[in-house]
């Protein structure tokens, strides 16, 4: 106990000088910008400054001892795996993402802070302290241990690499998107330097360098995340604490929407896009001959322009969307719908921010509501069941330790989602208040600068000059990194909340790559392949499989996948179905065996995947598919309760488990049996003998 005091002591002086001294960088470079040091210097020093704080964590904290490379030592305090575990959490759909989400969701976007902050309740109250107690590095580890053989535990490393790369493979395209915008580099490029970033984090000492080096991300990324939003509620309110800010000013938006929805221009700017839409419907049902009519009315507008003489401008303008009009009806049908959609989608109002469930129907607001709480529980029993969370709770001490992590944990999650809706609401007033209204000619620079990039788009369709609501597109990831700019901020600070995001990125990127290089390595090649393998040859193995997996990632995440969003929720879906019903029943029936546990694992990853494959677009499938009007993003909600169905059934038709599984689950659950450490713990039950047979 002394030297584990010590050692939080060490840690707790370490960090504390590292805190300062990146609060005093950031002050040396905020200094320098009003010296004229440019953006572009500020940009580039940020990320080679982090990237190589990160590096330099994960080249001290090298390691060839297996129980340090797989599970930190299990020396991990609660505080800090708590920042780790808060670090390895937020990816940048989280630091990025959310605040945009709910800017254009509103209440509904609520469903994904409630649903990630509640799975980490579960998680205390069923999973983090008796997965502890358990000991052993994997999840996998578990279900093999506990349902008595190697099937039970290649079910699980199957879903675990499934669910984990899926994640794995948004966050790598996010680490590639924010280096490629914070240096002005290619998008490639920036992706192959975030993964370099990623690699010499976990590649020399696997947990432990992941952990110290989430630990100092997390530090960066809340930092990031917490001062603009700052300083932007005391410019609105007066009150530089966002939270108990921000309702007063939720009272306002909610006036101006009012205002602005009944405003004359703003309805026949509705009603243009109201008619574009019906055109492409009109348009699709043509087929194929609408098709050829577009093209011979551009070849005579482009032949009459020529002979005109009309301006080079519009001659490239009629050449360039003569270029870009679909080839065949199928692609023809594709594009228009799309456009189709998204004038639709114009030509209506957004919901109101505070609106519940909103819909012009009872019946619109039933599927609204419906989807909000089907979110809601696939977002917590997806996190609850996310195998790279799981395992930052077998690093430390003990089983108390594990209890309190999950409560700082919380704590630090805490910290960034109780002010995300700050975000969403101050960005949004902005908008509405300085930026709807507002001459064309007269828009603040952030509006331009951030149109360069795509971020911002806006289209005066009535060309009255006058910049209506529903003639500005703004991408969800602007609301965040624009905000900076909207507060009229130093170029820092723009600086500093990249940084946070590039942090938020590669620490989860950093968890993901390790859960799968260490199931593939440990679970498969160690438990399955070779259980008489050598320490030395398992991190070789271990470490091969990481470099693997991280440019297999890496090449799916450069094809730029547009679906980040529900990739990402399927993740959760995934993680929720395989792995929920199988680790609380495990932990909680005794009952449960081997083939309960296996059908209970297959059936609701089966349902989940199919669901999703049934009702997304991305596989071909369309929402008129759909069971209950649930949307794809949350599948799991029918692969969960099918788990434990299965499980308790076939559980019950089958054989009870072995008098040695049974006292393992009271090991595990009553607190008076000891808990033992070492790497062969389960053998205390006389489990690992038949866990391999």
């Amino acid at each position: 106990m002394t030297t584990q005091s010590a050692f939080g002591r060490r840690l707790r002086r370490y960090y504390g000088w590292y805190t300062g001294s990146f609060l005093a960088f950031v002050g040396l470079l905020a200094i320098g910008e009003q010296f004229g040091l440019s953006p572009g210097v500020i940009g580039h020093v940020f990320l080679f400054a982090t990237i190589a704080i990160y590096a330099g964590i994960g080249v001290m904290s090298r390691t060839s001892d297996v129980s340090e490379y797989y599970v930190a030592g299990r020396r991990v305090p609660a505080v800090f795996n708590g920042m780790a575990t808060a670090a390895d959490w937020m990816s940048a759909a989280s630091y990025i993402g959310l605040a945009g989400t709910l800017y254009f969701s509103g209440f509904e976007g609520l469903a994904f802070v409630t649903g990630w902050t509640g799975g980490f309740v579960l998680v205390a109250l069923l999973l983090a302290p008796y997965l502890r107690k358990f000991g052993q590095y994997t999840i996998p580890d578990f279900l093999g241990a506990r349902y008595e053989g190697n099937v039970a535990r290649i079910v699980g490393l199957v879903a675990t690499v499934l669910a984990s790369f899926v994640y794995l493979v948004a966050q790598i395209y996010g680490v590639g998107l924010i280096t490629s915008r914070f240096v002005s580099v290619e998008f490639e490029i920036g992706l192959f330097v975030g993964l370099a970033g990623i690699l010499v984090c976990s590649f020399l000492g696997g947990m432990r360098a992941v952990t110290w080096t989430q630990v100092a991300q997390y530090v960066i990324l809340i930092v990031a995340y917490l001062a603009p939003v700052v300083i932007l509620s005391y410019k609105v309110t007066g009150v530089p604490v966002p939270p108990a800010a921000y309702g007063s000013v939720l009272d306002r938006l909610s006036a101006k929407e009012t205002e602005l929805f009944v405003e004359p221009r703003e309805i026949e700017v509705r009603e243009r896009f109201g008619q574009r839409a019906a055109d492409y419907e009109a348009k699709i049902a043509a087929l194929p001959d609408s098709l050829e009519e577009e093209r011979r009315s551009l070849i005579e507008r482009l032949n009459r322009l020529r002979i005109d003489n009309a301006a080079a401008r519009e001659i490239a303008h009629a050449e360039r969307a003569l270029r870009d009009l679909p080839k065949t009806p199928e692609q023809a049908r594709a594009t228009w719908e799309q456009a189709r959609v998204e004038a639709a989608a114009r030509s209506r109002p957004p919901p109101r921010h505070a609106e519940a469930h909103p819909g012009d129907t009872p019946e619109q607001k039933r599927v609204a509501r419906n989807n909000f709480l089907a979110l809601v529980f696939v977002l917590m029993i997806g996190t609850a069941a996310l195998p790279h969370v799981l395992v930052r709770y077998y690093t430390t001490p003990g089983v108390v330790e594990a209890r309190r992590s999950v409560f700082w944990s919380l704590f630090f999650i805490f910290l960034l989602y109780v002010t995300a809706p700050a975000y969403a609401v101050f960005a949004k007033w902005e908008v509405y208040n300085n930026l709807i209204g507002s001459s064309l000619s007269l828009l603040p620079n952030w509006v331009a600068s951030w149109g360069k990039v795509g971020m911002v788009a806006i289209e005066d369709i009535n060309g009255d000059g006058i910049l209506q609501l529903a003639e500005l597109r703004l991408n969800t990831d602007v609301i965040l990194l624009a905000t900076p700019e909207i507060a009229g901020l130093p170029y820092v600070v723009s600086g500093l909340v990249a940084a946070g995001g590039l942090a938020a990125a590669l620490s989860t990127a950093d968890g993901l790559l390790l859960t799968i290089s260490n199931a593939l390595s440990h679970d498969f090649y160690y438990k399955v392949v070779n259980p008489r393998a050598s320490t030395q040859r398992r991190l070789v193995i271990a470490k091969s499989q990481l470099l693997v997996v991280a440019v297999i990632a890496a090449w799916v995440a450069s094809m730029r996948p547009d679906n980040i969003l529900f990739m990402v929720g399927l993740a959760f879906s995934i993680a929720a179905a395989a792995f929920f019903p199988a680790l609380v029943l495990g932990i909680f029936w005794k009952r449960a065996n081997r083939p309960g546990a296996v059908a209970g694992m297959l059936a609701g990853l089966v349902i989940t995947l199919y669901y999703a494959a049934r009702t997304h677009p991305f596989f071909g499938g369309s929402m008129t598919q759909a069971w209950f009007d649930i949307n794809s993003i949350s599948a799991g909600v029918f692969g969960v309760p099918l788990g434990f169905a299965m499980i308790v059934l076939v559980s019950l038709l089958t054989r009870p488990p072995s008098p040695e599984i049974q006292d393992l689950v009271d090991y595990m659950r009553y607190p008076r049996l000891p808990v033992e450490d070492s790497e062969a713990q389960p053998d205390s039950v006389a489990v690992r003998r038949r866990s391999q047979s």
